[in-house]
């Protein structure tokens, strides 16, 4: 007796696409027809037999087809769909996926792979019902953008991550956006309507870290005049970001396992026990696994945070997504700076793309930025390039600057030395007000004088920064 061939169904508005999928899936066996509408699918759904797979395009006339996964999960729930779109941005792929998708398939994809993820779904027993589709939240995806293997893959791993209640630990090297991925997590959510916080622990001094975490009472300690709430408490609901988690000191991790693992915790000074319901993530430029080797992370606070991690790469690892970021750049600073924006040529990109950019896509959007306002002209050409990343951290100035911090330890040392020897005390107070105010003025004249961005570059509180800058600058 012949075994029934599979049916699979193929619906893309686009002939040449439809044809190709459709013909080596008939090679490969299967049973298969094709729709060049939803309406046309929806309608065959009526006179015939429901297909064991179906394929179909995101962005095609009249209905789309996510619309087309809503309609065909409320008739047929257990239909695997897999999704097939060439945008493959965090909103198209968490669509996807929050609409029931099996998988999500990017185009253009080898016909080989596309036959081979056919016969894996059809293989799977499907175990899991589909998460019942909701509004899609009308938030544009910040620079979260990619087209690199590397981000495709993680643009999947986001729209199926944000459904799940799990804490998720991004890992990535500095300015290659580790926010931007929490925040796309939450905004495909469930909790996307409630708040998300974000809170830098490496940017809170240690001594109050643990009121920004927990809160406190009035009267907890000099200063705590009133009842505040931490960020714990404001994220009740929603999504708290805890970006650079290895820098959290030993005592206060203790705590933040004992609120993962409870949910629940005491304000600085309290008594009343306050419960939340908070999903977290965290972040970290840091190897946590050689922190937790040298005692500075707890191990087990490693294992509730890292249920899942997802790895941002660098930006010299998806080179191919630059000209692409740079074009956003350029346009948000044409908006901010109600001007035409400007064009990179094609030496200027060629100038991009062989840069290692040791700062990652921050670096890349400072420097376009940079551009937009100096550069002359609408056209950005090689020359203007060569004369910014000149003034920037290339890995030939990185190296020179880590050869030369033995000698900047050097002088700071005979500096002591001579102190010392001259019987002056108070060195540790006058060394860190040298260095403070020498660091403050870099940062200062390095973003044109911008506090807010200054403390964010430094790694500190704006609060912070303006209170050791004292009253006498003048503010930006």
């Amino acid at each position: 007796m012949a075994v029934e061939q599979a049916r699979i169904w193929v619906v893309d508005d686009d002939r040449s696409v439809r044809f190709v999928l459709a013909t080596a899936l008939r090679e490969a066996g299967y049973a298969v027809d094709g729709f060049e509408s939803a309406r046309d699918a929806l309608a065959a759904l009526d006179d015939r037999a429901p297909p064991d797979l179906l394929f179909t395009d995101v962005r095609m006339p009249d209905t789309g087809g996510l619309a087309l996964l809503d309609r065909i999960k409320a008739r047929l729930p257990r239909l695997p769909v897999i999704v097939m779109s060439a945008y493959t941005d965090v909103a198209s792929t968490a669509g996807a996926f929050r609409g029931g998708a099996h998988e999500f398939l990017s185009k253009p994809f080898d016909l080989d792979d596309a036959v081979a993820l056919a016969a894996r779904t059809l293989g799977e027993v499907q175990q899991q019902s589909p998460s019942p589709p909701r509004e899609e939240a009308a938030t544009q995806a910040d620079a979260l953008i990619g087209d690199a293997p590397a981000m495709r893959t993680l643009f999947r791993a986001i729209g199926r991550l944000a459904q799940a209640p799990l804490s998720v630990l991004i890992t990535g090297e500095t300015g290659t956006g580790k926010e931007l991925v929490a925040r796309a997590l939450h905004r495909e959510s469930p909790r996307s309507r409630k708040p998300f916080v974000a809170l830098n622990t490496a940017a809170i001094p240690a001594e109050l870290l643990e009121s920004e975490l927990f809160g406190h009472e009035a009267g907890a300690f000099t200063g705590a005049t009133r009842r505040h709430h931490g960020r714990f408490e404001q994220a009740d609901g929603g999504t708290l970001f805890l970006d650079e988690i290895g820098d959290m000191p030993l005592p206060l991790q203790t705590r933040l396992l004992r609120v993962l693992a409870e949910g629940e915790f005491f304000r600085v000074g309290g008594r009343e026990l306050i419960r939340v319901d908070v999903r977290v993530i965290a972040a970290t430029h840091q190897d946590l696994e050689s922190l937790v080797a040298d005692g500075r992370f707890r191990a087990d606070l490693l294992h509730r945070l890292d249920v899942v991690r997802l790895r941002l790469p660098p930006l010299r690892e998806r080179r191919e997504d630059i000209p692409r970021l740079a074009e956003r750049f350029l346009a948000a600073a044409a908006v901010r700076f109600d001007a035409p924006a400007k064009r990179l040529s094609p030496p200027a990109i060629e100038r991009l793309l062989a840069y290692d950019w040791p700062g990652n896509v921050r670096q890349l959007e400072n420097l376009c930025w940079r551009l937009a306002a100096l550069a002359p002209g609408d056209s950005i050409g090689r020359a203007d390039l060569d004369d910014v990343l000149d003034t920037t951290v290339s890995p030939s100035r990185q190296a020179a600057v880590a050869a030369g911090e033995g000698e900047w330890d050097a002088h700071l040392a005979a500096w002591a030395r001579e102190q010392l020897a001259l019987g002056n005390d108070g060195l540790h107070a006058q060394a860190l007000e040298r260095f403070e105010h020498a660091l403050f003025e870099a940062a200062l004249e390095h973003t044109g004088g911008r506090r807010s961005e200054a403390a964010a570059r430094l790694g500190l509180g704006r609060n912070t920064l303006t209170r050791k800058l004292g009253p006498g600058r003048k503010r930006h």
